[in-house]
């Protein structure tokens, strides 16, 4: 639920920001709650570098703030928390050469997400609605993440060539099973049932019930435990999709390549056992048509996206902390941020809209498994944290 009324003048006022930050960012303290809602609506409220650095400057001012106990994130309008980053923004930079400012962009969006999931007080994000990419990596690392009936969770990245950050790839390493695996190659999409089972949300509370979660926030005793109150109104989810089909998705997933993970699923699509699953066995009443589906996504997407997102992936399972995890995110985006298919991706799908894009190369056979591990590994210049060592 968004921000109600905003009051007061914008800035800080005591220790930390009172009443409208700008008018993208609504920021407000009462009652102990420090309230801050994306407005940037009519994007989705798509994160714009601005946005970024005036969300980081209210949290920040929020954590040594005295009238702050606890926090609340949510985003304005009926259709979601946040659509991600603004992919337009970033497009931008890069077809004008402006690469230190796309990795200043990654640099503050990963500091925010890391100060969320750092935050010294709760923080609890309502993610009602779309919640993707970006949207994640505010609300994934939250103390208590709640989702609606209304949510639509992703990590949609490789649909435009490029591939899971915001400590997203940290999450789908840390899912049940190869369900991250599956979610971050396919970008599919996630609802409450789903979100919870995948470790993204912690419980369901039915869209119409969270401004009075939020009144009772502002109500409670003690600032320490808004868990136990969120719990006054969650609901049981009903069975997670994704849950249904965890035999087929551990079993062809757990390729080593992504031409492994197609094989594997053509495989099961045509009646096959594969890792001692068949689809006629399956928990999944669609396994056959779903695995068939699932290649056919990948086939589509870019063969340079796939092949980094499951090295990232996998290597993120090995990586002990999440700003561990950032600065291999960060490697990626850097690189990511000079090739074709990025901005080919964002070109179909956002820009003209005609969902054909080029992949350069169009093929996994010819994507150079040496340089993944380069890229993958090798220091930039700026990390995000400069005394941190490469992982």
């Amino acid at each position: 639920m968004p921000l109600a009324s905003p009051t007061g003048a914008a800035g800080v006022g005591g220790c930390g920001y009172r009443g409208r930050v700008t008018d993208d960012i609504l920021a407000a303290v009462a009652d102990g709650v420090g309230h801050a809602t994306l407005n940037r609506p009519k994007a989705l409220n798509a994160l714009s570098f601005a946005m970024l650095r005036e969300l980081a400057g209210v949290m920040k001012a929020w954590v040594d703030d005295p009238e702050v106990g606890l926090v609340v994130l949510d985003g304005a309008g009926e259709r979601g928390f946040s659509a991600g980053g603004d992919i337009r923004e970033l497009r931008d930079f890069a077809l004008e050469g402006r690469q230190e400012e796309a990795q200043a962009f990654f640099r503050a969006e990963y500091r925010l997400d890391d100060l969320i999931a750092e935050f010294p007080k709760p923080v609890v994000a309502l993610m009602d609605g779309i919640t993707m990419g970006g949207g994640i990596g505010l609300t994934g690392h939250a103390t208590v993440r709640v989702v609606t009936e209304r949510s639509r969770l992703a990590m949609p990245e490789t649909r435009i060539g490029f591939t899971p950050d915001v400590g997203g790839s940290y999450l789908l390493s840390r899912a049940p099973g190869e369900l991250g695996t599956y979610l971050g190659l396919n970008a599919a999409t996630m609802d409450a049932a789903d979100a919870i089972h995948a470790g993204f949300a912690d419980v369901l509370v039915p869209s119409e019930h969270l401004g009075h979660l939020v009144q009772a926030l502002a109500e409670r005793a003690d600032p320490g435990t808004p868990a136990e109150i969120v719990r006054l109104f969650d609901e049981t989810p009903g069975q997670s999709r994704l849950a249904l089909k965890r035999d087929w998705i551990d079993a062809c997933y757990s390729a080593s390549t992504v031409a492994g993970i197609i094989e594997r699923l053509r495989a099961l699509a045509a009646g096959e056992r594969v890792g001692g699953v068949a689809a006629a066995e399956s928990a999944d009443p669609d396994a056959a048509a779903n695995a068939a589906s699932a290649a056919d996504e990948l086939e589509a997407l870019s063969p340079t996206g796939l092949t980094f997102t499951l090295a990232a992936i996998r290597r993120a399972r090995t990586l002990p902390e999440l700003r561990d995890v950032f600065e291999q995110e960060f490697r990626l985006v850097t690189w990511f941020m000079r090739q074709h298919d990025l901005l080919e991706g964002i070109r179909a799908q956002v820009v003209d809209k005609d969902r054909n894009p080029k992949w350069s190369p169009a093929s996994l056979a010819e994507v150079d498994a040496g340089l993944v591990q380069r890229v993958l590994t090798e220091a930039v210049a700026e990390p995000v944290w400069a005394d941190r060592p490469a992982a």
